[in-house]
């Protein structure tokens, strides 16, 4: 049941009020339980009017110039007749937690304009260049009426690919003289893109030239994201507002591209099912985390695996064991504490058990190497002709090696 304060953002948000559109996404970044419960209502409402825009990832080292090109692009495009949300995300200190959150400041044109949203949102631990709640953020924006949504990644490197798996094109922003076409081919981050752009083009034309036909060169040894897209290769200048039709032109023909082949729309459904599961685990971490059993097992368990005493994989079986999630042929391994002269006791017997089971000693070597190297249990048992029981009774035995755990649980 909506209440009448979140009835009142429903309709500022499709009414488009800038104002109602900020605390929805406020309501949506909160980490109170009951904030979460209004949010999921305030996005089931909004729903029917998203999914009508063109979302923009855009990431890129520090110091390339995204926010500057950013600003430059949503101009060109409101004059356009477009209307431009950007979600910025800012780094968190690791060590105090803030952000400074200066993206609006370094877009100063961008923000005076009644046709652009900009919303600096803190990463707050969140991995890959983004903030936990950029989607949700997204399709506010969209129930809102803005038709191009761009996000602007943190700028940290390599890493941050999350974007690439919320965005309809993600689009790497790229600097001259900064590297060669092997460190082109080094960057993992290189693979997602559909387009590449080298910005600040006027500062070197030669550099930026020979740039761009390097990192073709080291694209066409990529495998291709899509049968039906080249990746372009384009340069601009944001500063002088140059090359920015060339860009939102490539945009255009990767959207039209795609949803000719029908990838844009599998795109969106593959991004909402991961999303869906990524909550999931979320949802279920924070209930672990806030268990009861496992709050009060946490201190001891933690100390134990700080001294040396209890082994990580151990420590895990028993907080889950605390929290009640183990299956039950699970609840009988044993999780005690261990000495150094319990973990070798018990290390030796499990290894004996195992090699008086298998015959002759080099199955029992193959044995162990294949559980060793994280094979599944169904895919042991299947190459030595015996059953998922015989492997998962031994296994027991092993609870004080951390790869043979480990198997054990995912085999599960």
């Amino acid at each position: 049941m909506i209440d009448a304060s979140d009835q009142s953002l429903i309709d500022g948000v499709l009414g488009g009020q800038r104002r109602a559109l900020a605390k929805t996404i406020t309501l949506i970044e909160s980490t109170r339980d009951d904030h979460q419960l209004r949010a999921g209502e305030v996005l089931r409402a909004l729903l029917p009017r998203t999914g009508r825009s063109i979302r923009v990832g855009i990431s890129g080292v520090p110091g390339v110039g995204k926010s500057t090109f950013i600003e430059a692009l949503g101009l060109a495009l409101i004059a356009r007749g477009h209307k431009v949300a950007v979600l910025a995300i800012d780094p968190s200190s690791t060590v105090t937690g803030g952000s400074i959150l200066g993206d609006k400041t370094r877009m100063e044109h961008l923000t005076q304009s009644l046709d652009a949203f900009i919303r600096p949102s803190p990463s707050a631990g969140s991995l890959g260049g983004v903030a936990a709640r950029t989607r949700e953020a997204m399709l506010v924006c969209e129930a809102a009426g803005f038709d191009v949504v761009i996000v602007e990644t943190v700028g940290v490197g390599q890493s941050e690919t999350a974007v690439a798996g919320m965005t309809d094109v993600f689009v790497l922003l790229q600097l001259p003289n900064a590297g060669d076409d092997l460190q082109a081919i080094k960057k993992g981050i290189v693979e997602l893109a559909d387009v590449v752009v080298f910005n600040k083009a006027d500062l070197d034309e030669t550099a930026a030239e020979r740039a761009m036909q390097q990192m073709k060169g080291a694209l066409h040894l990529l495998r291709a994201a899509s049968p039906d897209w080249t990746v372009p290769v384009l340069k601009v200048s944001a500063a002088k507002h140059a090359g920015l039709d060339e860009f939102w032109s490539a945009i255009l023909r990767y959207r039209d591209a795609m949803q000719a082949s029908g990838a844009w729309e599998a795109r969106r459904s593959r991004q909402a099912l991961d999303w869906m599961w990524a909550l999931v685990d979320q949802g279920l971490r924070h209930r672990f985390e806030h268990h009861p059993a496992v709050r009060a097992a946490l201190p001891d368990i933690r100390a134990a695996v700080a001294a040396g005493t209890l082994p990580a994989s151990a420590a895990a079986l028993r907080l889950l064991q605390s929290e009640g999630r183990l299956p039950p042929e699970l609840e009988s391994v044993p999780c005690k504490v261990l000495t150094d002269a319990d973990v070798a006791h018990e290390a030796s017997t499990a290894e004996n058990t195992l090699r008086e089971a298998m015959h002759p000693a080099d199955q029992f070597e193959a044995f162990r190497q294949m559980i060793d190297a994280g094979k599944p249990i169904a895919d042991v048992a299947a190459h030595f002709g015996v059953t998922e029981v015989f492997v998962r009774q031994r296994l027991k035995l092993a609870n004080v090696n951390p790869h043979l755990l480990h198997v054990y649980l995912e085999g599960g």
